[in-house]
C-alpha cells in the first residue's frame, strides 16, 4: 500500500499541465526535504513523500470564468432572495455555498451523490426536464449549455443540443421568473468536443420573448466587467457571458 501511494504521488507530481515546471522545481524539493529534516531533527519517510512542485507562485491561481460566475450568481440571489432556487448542471463548488442561504435544487445529468441541509440533488436531462411548464421562479445554468450534444459528459451527440437545452429552460421558467445563464462568448464556433462559443446575439435570439435584464462579462484577459453592452463581447475569443433574463 505504501509503495502504491509513493508511486501514485510521484507520478501525479509530473503528469499535470505544469509538468515542465515540475521538473525545474525538483531540485528545490530535494533541498527543502533535507532542510526540513535538519530543522525537525527527524527523518522524513520516503514512502509518504507527496511532492507538490508547482504551487510556489506569487498569486493564488483561479479560473476567472468559474470564480466570477459564482460570485455573480451569489450576489444576484442574495439581492433577489427567492424562496427556492433551481440549478441545472452548474459547478458543484458553487452550489454547496448557494444552498447555505437559499433552498436549492440541483439537477444534473450525472447526479451529485451528497446529502446536505438546504440542498436537494436530482438526476435530470437538460433537454427533457421533469419539471412542469412555467413552474420555476428562479433558475440558473452556468457554463453548461455549450456542452450539450457534444458527447463529452456521456450525453448523446446532437448538433442542436444547445438550442434544445435553451428551449427547455424557456419552458420550465415561470412567468416573471428569472433565468441566470452563463456560457462562452466571442467568435462563434464549435470546439469539438469541449464546448461551443456563442455570439451573445445568438443567445438573445434563442430566448426571444424574454427580457434581458443584465449582461456582464469576463473578458479574454480574465477581467470581470459588470453590466455592460453585449457589444463588449464582439471581439472576444473565449469570454464568459453572464445573462439575466426574465420571462414575461
Amino acid at each position: 500500500m505504501k509503495f502504491k501511494r509513493f508511486v501514485r504521488n510521484w507520478i501525479y507530481a509530473f503528469l499535470n499541465p505544469h509538468m515542465p515546471w515540475a521538473i525545474v522545481y525538483l531540485p528545490r524539493y530535494i533541498r527543502h526535504w533535507f532542510l526540513y529534516q535538519k530543522a525537525s531533527g527527524k527523518a522524513l519517510t520516503k514512502a509518504d513523500s507527496f511532492p507538490c512542485l508547482t504551487d510556489w507562485v506569487p498569486h493564488t491561481p483561479f479560473d476567472a470564468h468559474y470564480f466570477y460566475q459564482a460570485a455573480w450568481l451569489a450576489r444576484q440571489l442574495a439581492d433577489a432572495r427567492p424562496a427556492k432556487h433551481v440549478d441545472i448542471g452548474s459547478d458543484v463548488r458553487m452550489i454547496n455555498v448557494l444552498s447555505a442561504f437559499v433552498k436549492t435544487e440541483f439537477v444534473d445529468f450525472r447526479p451529485l451523490p451528497v446529502v446536505l441541509r438546504g440542498l436537494e440533488c436530482k438526476a435530470g436531462n437538460i433537454t427533457s426536464l421533469g419539471h412542469e411548464s412555467s413552474s420555476i421562479a428562479s433558475l440558473s445554468c452556468l457554463h453548461v449549455i455549450e456542452h450539450i450534444g457534444l458527447g463529452r459528459y456521456g450525453d448523446p451527440i446532437d448538433p442542436a443540443g444547445s438550442e434544445k437545452a435553451l428551449n427547455e429552460l424557456k419552458r420550465v421558467l415561470a412567468s416573471r421568473g428569472r433565468l441566470y445563464l452563463s456560457l462562452p462568448v466571442g467568435r462563434e464556433r464549435v470546439c469539438f468536443n469541449a464546448h461551443r462559443v456563442f455570439d451573445p446575439k445568438t443567445i438573445i435570439t434563442a430566448l426571444s420573448g424574454f427580457d434581458l435584464l443584465e449582461f456582464s462579462l469576463v473578458d479574454d484577459s480574465g477581467a470581470y466587467k459588470e453590466s455592460v453592452s453585449t457589444d463588449a463581447a464582439r471581439y472576444l475569443d473565449y469570454g464568459c457571458g453572464l445573462f439575466v433574463f426574465e420571462k414575461p
